[in-house]
């Protein structure tokens, strides 16, 4: 059974431990995007001891690299990218305090496993529904790597951004457990 939640941004450890995996979340507050060229750079600088251009303490990085908006709009389309290629990079993010995460697609193992003891969750968002998704995003700045076009890290202002918790922080996966569910014995 699925619970319908309201969440805020900067998560706490309280809210994360209140999401289970099949869970439906309206996310409002600030979410930072950033696919894989920033994560590498990122991490580059944790490595190196030097600041992030953002505190993620608390925060949640949307995978995704939106298309250029339209006159008038905050936004183009905004549909999340495959998680899989942030999961060299997921369990650095986690160490220096990320929340969460959105992208679409299983992460691996040893974010799960950093996940549990740092007390994060991954949200699903609808892959397809770029343009829905976008509507929920109010304000869109810049924050770092411009050189990376729609790769660059950005500050999105949400409202209701849909999305579904599909790992949590207690090992709980709906990828592993949906499939599970609807395999023959």
């Amino acid at each position: 059974m699925s619970n319908k939640k309201s969440i805020t941004t900067p998560l706490t450890d309280d809210v994360v431990m209140n999401l289970r995996i099949g869970d439906e979340v309206l996310i409002t507050g600030t979410v930072y995007s950033a696919r894989d060229a920033a994560h590498k750079r990122l991490v580059e600088l944790i490595d190196k001891g030097e600041k992030l251009p953002f505190d993620p303490k608390g925060q949640i990085i949307y995978f995704v690299g939106p298309s250029p908006s339209k006159p008038g709009k905050v936004i183009g389309s905004a549909g999340p990218t495959t998680s899989y290629r942030m999961n060299a990079y997921t369990p650095r993010m986690i160490e220096v305090g990320l929340k969460g995460m959105i992208g679409k697609g299983e992460m691996g193992a040893e974010v799960m496993a950093k996940m549990k003891e740092k007390k994060a969750v991954y949200f699903a968002a609808v892959g397809g529904a770029a343009a829905l998704i976008a509507k929920s995003i109010v304000g869109n700045e810049l924050v770092a790597y411009e050189d990376l076009g729609a790769e660059a890290v950005r500050k999105l202002t949400v409202k209701d951004f849909p999305a579904i918790v599909a790992m949590d922080c207690f090992g709980g996966n709906i990828y592993k457990e949906g499939t599970a569910k609807y395999e023959k014995k």
